[in-house]
């Protein structure tokens, strides 16, 4: 009975022992797998990890796919942002709003953003943003004086050029270092370190260009569509106070004029009497000394 008992024991112990063996096996098999495919995935090394050149083929250059196109002297003049802002006074403001957006839509352009403010016994008043294409600018600035009675326009010209020319220049420089980064990973043999170094070197450097390629779509979006910023309000209501009509508020308000003009003549004695008993003063002096010498005459 102990002897069977013995052997099924030794049994389990060299099944988990096989088990385990197996686990750790297959837990190897796939790291070293892992690892293999990480080596395989980075730029310069073989299917061993060791160091070995690459061709410049592999590598993903940044914005060569679409490099932006080159901008004539002609082109740089005219890169100008212009803005305005523009106030109207109108009868209407529903019927102005949709003037407005017809305008808009008439040259190519659209409504980038609307607002309106109304409340009781307030001024009514609308807020409309516009992106017009910038060669039919002048034209919607016309085009605001038919609607209401124009109060006030405001243009402003923001001249661009110089920064476009900066930012093209920062561009062309950097994708020329990345190239050098990209031949320096292809064909170093230098220390893991260095390789690091230079990889993290060409990840700014690329992120730089993306930022400069971004401020140039940024500026030829702005110059190629204005911005006009519009204020439409209606005529303040005249509204007389509860339980008055507009003539008994007018003659109360003209009362109160009255009393204001009454009370400042009262508070001018205070400097009239004083000069006036000076003047009178010297007046009553110089005419009794001309009267003393004109007896003595």
């Amino acid at each position: 009975m102990r002897l069977p008992t013995i052997a099924l024991i030794c049994s389990a112990a060299l099944a988990s022992c096989t088990l385990e063996r197996s686990t750790v096996t297959a837990r190897d098999s796939a790291s070293a797998d892992y690892l293999q495919v990480q080596r395989q995935r980075r730029i310069g090394y073989d299917a061993n990890g060791n160091p070995s050149p690459v061709a410049l083929s592999e590598v993903v250059v940044t914005g060569t796919a679409d490099s932006l196109p080159s901008v004539s002297a002609a082109d740089v003049s005219n890169m100008v942002i212009r803005t305005a802002t523009a106030s109207i006074e109108v009868d209407s403001l529903e019927t102005a709003v949709a003037e407005l957006r017809q305008l808009a839509t008439r040259v190519g352009g659209y409504v980038g953003g609307a607002g309106v403010a109304t409340g009781k016994n307030q001024l009514r008043q609308a807020f409309i943003e516009l992106k017009v294409p910038a060669g039919r600018f002048d034209e919607v600035v016309a085009g605001l004086r038919p609607m209401g009675r124009l109060e006030s326009v405001n243009v402003n010209a923001q001249d661009v050029g110089e920064e476009y020319v900066d930012v093209t220049a920062r561009i062309d420089n950097a994708r020329r270092l990345e190239q050098r980064l990209i031949g320096l990973l292809a064909t170093r043999t230098g220390k893991l370190k260095d390789v690091l170094d230079v990889e993290q070197t060409l990840a700014r450097v690329r992120e730089e260009i993306e930022r400069y390629e971004g401020r140039i779509r940024y500026l030829r979006a702005h110059i190629a569509m204005s911005t006009l910023n519009v204020t439409l309000h209606e005529p303040l209501p005249i509204v007389a106070a509860t339980g008055r009509g507009p003539i008994a508020e007018a003659f109360r308000q003209a009362w109160r004029n009255f009393v204001v003009l009454l009370s400042l003549a009262v508070q001018s004695l205070g400097v009239v009497l004083p000069l006036g008993f000076v003047a009178g003063g010297a007046w009553f002096v110089t005419r009794r000394w001309r009267v003393a010498r004109q007896r003595a005459a």
